[in-house]
C-alpha cells in the first residue's frame, strides 16, 4: 500500500506592488532584502494554523506590470532566503537556551548540594528539634527552587523554539508562485 499523497494548502498574498511585502528601511536588492514585520506574520499566522505535515505553498497575486517585474523574478529566492534565515536564527536561539540551562543546572545543583550540606550542619548542631527541622525543611526548599529555572527549560521553553523553526523551514522550501490580478 502507498502512502497518501500530503496535502497541499496555498497561503495567498494579494498586492498592487511588491514593495509592500518587504521592509521598506532595508536598502538592499529584492532577493537580498527582509520581509516586512507584517507580511511575515501574516505568512506565519496562515501556516500556523495548518496541520504541520501539509505541504505549503506561496501565491502571490500582482497585477500584470508587477508580475513581469525583474523583483518579481526574485521573489521565491527572497522568500525562501528569508524564512531559512529565521529558521538559521530559531536554532541559534535553541542552542543558546540550552547553554543557559546547563549553565542554570550547574548552578542549580551547586545551590541543591550547599543546601542540604547546610541543612545536615543545622541537624548536627540543634539536634532534631522543630527549629531545626523549619532550617532544614527551608533549606531543601531553597536548594530545590534554585533549580525550577533548568527544569523548567529543559522540560517545556525548547518545544515551541523547535516548532517555530520547523515552520520557518517549511516556509523556505515552500513553492512560491505568482499570479496576475485578473487573469483566470
Amino acid at each position: 500500500m502507498s502512502p497518501e499523497p500530503q496535502q497541499t494548502s496555498t497561503i495567498e498574498l494579494r498586492l498592487d506592488h511588491i514593495a509592500h511585502l518587504f521592509d521598506p528601511f532595508d536598502p538592499f536588492p529584492v532577493p537580498s532584502r527582509d520581509l516586512a514585520k507584517s507580511a511575515e506574520d501574516f505568512i506565519v499566522g496562515w501556516a500556523r494554523e495548518l496541520p504541520p505535515e501539509t505541504q505549503l505553498k506561496i501565491l502571490v497575486h500582482l497585477p500584470e506590470s508587477e508580475a513581469r517585474s525583474e523583483d518579481a523574478l526574485g521573489l521565491p529566492n527572497a522568500i525562501a532566503r528569508h524564512f531559512a534565515y529565521r529558521a538559521e536564527r530559531t536554532r541559534g536561539d535553541v542552542h543558546e537556551l540550552f547553554r543557559i540551562g546547563r549553565w542554570s543546572l550547574a548552578i542549580g545543583l551547586g545551590v541543591l548540594a550547599a543546601c542540604v550540606l547546610a541543612g545536615r550542619l543545622v541537624t548536627g548542631l540543634l539536634g532534631d528539634n522543630p527549629i531545626a527541622r523549619f532550617l532544614t525543611e527551608g533549606l531543601i526548599i531553597l536548594g530545590w527552587v534554585a533549580n525550577w529555572r533548568p527544569i523548567e527549560i529543559f522540560l517545556y521553553d525548547w518545544w515551541p523554539l523547535v516548532r517555530r523553526r520547523r515552520l520557518f523551514e517549511r516556509l523556505a522550501g515552500a513553492p512560491v508562485e505568482i499570479d496576475t490580478v485578473g487573469a483566470n
